[in-house]
């Protein structure tokens, strides 16, 4: 299942290239041992490695061909300050990056294209760029570019999902956005490479992903008035970055050819070719058995028992940063206020149906069943990618569909016929959408309706793909008023914080939820006091069981990210903190092994 990334990373992981036919590509090596299962068949991500094993030496140059699994095209909106969907974040990640890297516990170093220093007070960074971070139409990277970026976020005709409180903490960023000030006073441009911005209050997230980095080119964007910007050809059909490789043609939402960028500030990338392409879920197996593609992004997990042993792959795993969830939609989106608008009469706002619904579904067997174990029960909405702050303790609401019932019979849903009324005797009919993908996809959305339907609940399944489903969501503002509940998924940002996806103001808070109570605990996990590590875990396991008791989403599963790579590949690895980069990439021969 795809999803939607608040924040993305692309370090220390690789991407694609040309597609040799099966008939051009070598024998396999002999099998590296791969994982094993349990006595129960299940597998555990702890057996995997997220580093490549290098086998051979590197040679000169060489393509890759990078799988980008789907069933749906990617969307295409290629800039990181305006683009919304993971499988565009995918295609980004080959040739453009932000200014500042992160270490394995997810906070900012001084190895990435900028440094940084931070005031005493912790509210004032100044960043420098290096010398040598280029676009790649060899203008360098400035500190104007950085500050445009913010200004066009911070703009009113801003079409993009980025303006959030991480901006709003931007000293004079409100007064920008409100038209009440031209410039952004926080900000200030000292030198061609040299950013100095303040922020409203140092919070312990201002160094693990509350800094923006992404800058934009001025000298291409700068006249462009701003709610063009995200639909123009320089953002669709030839975008531009700084990163290891250049884009040289793009098929939309089909294909991309990359070739290296001499001039990347790392060094020059070992590869000279990459090939991005679209591959469907259905077709990934016998695309890695020929060496059609070297790698993908992700790998349907339903698939790996199967194919363990596939004699020209390595698999590589981690614990995403990633959970799917039931949310339910309780509102709709002020887009002229900018926060969520709870709706009191909304179809999901009795908590007794939500906690129903809950009680009613066997994720434990889920995970089981349909992943082999490479997913498994979620309890809280802080993913255990997280282990600082992920209540493991906390066992959220358990399986127990007799309780389910109880709760409905109490709370007035009676039974007429097979289906429940509302308490009011009137038709209750639950309108719930869920994509399309791999497999599993559609059997999955089915388990769910019939678990419900086993305690009583006329919900009715729609099969949605990808960019339908998050615009019909409200990923643009406009929510569907047909959507009662859904079927999500969500990479989290780096910072633990999750003002991003559930705070009033932000626009990714799809079950439009809001209470005083959580906008306490979300402004006390980014305030002083929350600098105290025990502090913020105490604030943010407070934060998880009031979404275990509110519930306007529930996690379903936490989830093992599997990658098989060709055995040709050298220097990759998938996760954060490992130190390997793109332009190291590299292979140890012309053409991919295929599967004996």
């Amino acid at each position: 299942m795809m999803m939607l990334a608040a924040c993305s990373s692309n370090n220390g992981n690789g991407n694609a290239t040309n597609s040799p036919s099966p008939t051009e590509g070598e024998s396999s090596p002999a099998p590296t041992e791969s994982a094993k299962p349990a006595e129960d068949g299940l597998y555990s991500i702890e057996d995997f490695s997220n580093v490549k094993k290098n086998e051979g030496e590197p040679i000169k140059g060489g393509s890759i061909t990078f799988g980008l699994v789907s069933d749906t095209p990617f969307e295409g909106t290629l800039n990181w300050n305006f683009y919304s969907g993971d499988p565009d974040s995918q295609v980004l990640g080959w040739f453009d990056e932000g200014l500042l890297t992160w270490d394995k516990s997810y906070v900012y170093t001084n190895d990435g294209a900028a440094t940084y220093e931070v005031s005493e007070d912790g509210r004032t960074f100044t960043f420098t760029i290096k010398d040598n971070v280029n676009w790649h139409d060899g203008k360098p990277v400035t500190a104007e570019d950085w500050l445009f970026a913010h200004e066009v976020i911070g703009d009113p005709k801003y079409d993009g999902p980025r303006y959030d409180s991480n901006f709003t903490n931007i000293v004079g960023m409100t007064e920008y956005h409100e038209g009440k000030a031209d410039t952004i006073s926080g900000i200030e441009v000292l030198n061609e490479k040299q950013l100095k911005i303040t922020y409203i209050q140092s919070t312990p997230s201002l160094l693990t992903g509350g800094v923006w980095s992404y800058p934009l080119a001025k000298h291409i964007f700068g006249n462009m008035p701003v709610d063009k910007i995200s639909s123009s050809p320089e953002v669709r059909e030839k975008p531009i970055g700084f990163g290891p490789f250049k884009v040289e043609s793009i098929v939309p939402g089909e294909s991309v050819v990359y070739t290296k960028n001499t001039d990347y500030w790392r060094g020059e990338p070992a590869l000279d070719q990459v090939v991005l392409k679209v591959i469907n879920p259905t077709t990934v197996i016998q695309q890695l058995e020929s060496g059609s593609v070297d790698l993908v992004d992700s790998f349907p997990v339903d698939q790996f028992p199967d194919n363990a042993d596939m004699s020209n792959v390595e698999f590589l795993g981690a614990i995403d940063r990633a959970y799917t969830y039931i949310g339910f939609k309780l509102g709709k989106w002020d887009a002229e206020a900018g926060k969520v608008a709870p709706d009191e009469k909304a179809k999901m706002a009795d908590i007794n149906l939500r906690k129903a619904m809950w009680h009613a579904v066997d994720n434990d067997q889920v995970g089981k069943r349909f992943y082999h174990g490479l997913r498994w029960n979620a309890t809280t909405l802080i993913p255990p990618s997280h282990p600082e702050y992920h209540d493991s303790a906390n066992p959220g609401l358990k399986y127990d569909p007799e309780a389910a019932k109880k709760i409905l019979d109490d709370a007035g849903y009676k039974l007429s016929g097979d289906y429940r009324t509302n308490p009011d005797g009137s038709e209750l009919v639950i309108n719930f959408i869920s994509m399309t993908g791999g497999d599993i996809a559609e059997p999955l959305a089915r388990y769910y309706v019939q678990s419900w339907q086993a305690i009583g609940l006329n919900v009715q399944l729609e099969m949605v793909e990808f960019n339908t489903f998050y615009d019909r969501v409200g990923a643009n503002g406009e929510d569907d008023p047909k959507v009662d509940v859904y079927q999500g998924a969500w990479g989290v940002g780096i910072d633990v914080d999750p003002a991003g996806l559930y705070g009033r103001d932000a626009i990714y808070n799809f079950p439009r939820y809001a209470s005083e109570e959580q906008d306490k605990l979300l402004a006390a996990g980014v305030s002083q006091e929350a600098f105290d590590v025990k502090v913020r875990q105490d604030i943010y396991k407070e934060w998880q069981q009031l979404m275990v008791e509110e519930i306007p989403v529930f996690p379903t599963l936490y989830r093992a990210a599997l990658v098989p790579v060709n055995k040709r590949i050298l220097n990759y690895a998938i996760g954060d903190g490992t130190g390997i980069y793109l332009h190291q990439l590299a292979v140890s021969q012309d053409k991919p092994f295929v599967a004996e």
